[in-house]
């Protein structure tokens, strides 16, 4: 089960993670307890919007910018979670899982090598590095 407070809660860590500020930084701006930011940010507690906001005004992020990167996570976590199950028909789990490997591939060097191919989907699907 993929759970929206442990998506939103990664998010949250990797902004603070990113500015090289510590959690007592960010809950003395936000006016948070450290111990809740901490539960926060390990998923073990629902953010409010309230509080959210105040998070986000701290990590002089916009909420926007958090939520949108929640969604892609949320995406792909759906679609990791979904080629696994048996509601997925096969050709659709082929498509969502597309790295094929040849071993039959010779350096330049004359050795041979792994080579890894992706292969593009036929839809077109929006994916945001982290």
């Amino acid at each position: 089960m993929i759970l929206l407070r442990r998506l939103l809660g990664d998010v949250l860590r990797r902004q603070r993670q990113r500015q090289g500020r510590t959690l007592r930084e960010v809950s003395s701006s936000a006016r948070v307890s450290l111990g809740y930011l901490s539960e926060v940010e390990r998923g073990q507690k629902e953010a409010s919007s309230e509080l959210l906001s105040s998070i986000c005004d701290a990590l002089e992020v916009r909420m926007s910018e958090v939520m949108r990167e929640v969604s892609d996570e949320l995406a792909l976590a759906e679609l990791a979670e979904s080629a696994t199950s048996d509601t997925v028909p096969a050709p659709m789990r082929s498509m969502l899982n597309p790295i094929e490997r040849m071993t039959s591939v010779t350096s330049v060097t004359g050795v041979p090598e792994e080579r890894v191919t992706i292969k593009a989907p036929t839809e077109a699907v929006d994916v945001v590095a982290a």
